[in-house]
């Protein structure tokens, strides 16, 4: 993985997110997504995790490499 630091979001950016889904919420209830937004909002371990997922998934896709062939194909 390269080196890259983790740099949280602003709060307010994180509070107007964490508003939305409050709103969502008494309108249509809470469903698996909104759990996980409101645990991303209220939880900056399970952000800082989550972003270290996404910059492995990143950094795991290499230059020219065909995704789509078929490598199990006789």
């Amino acid at each position: 993985m390269s080196k890259k630091i983790f740099k949280d979001y602003p709060k307010s950016k994180i509070i107007a997110k964490l508003r939305e889904v409050q709103i969502y919420e008494k309108k249509f209830g809470e469903n698996e997504t909104s759990k996980a937004i409101k645990k991303w909002c209220t939880d900056p371990v399970y952000r800082k995790k989550e972003w270290l997922f996404r910059q492995g998934v990143a950094d795991s896709i290499k230059p020219n490499v065909n995704y789509l062939k078929d490598y199990y194909e006789l």
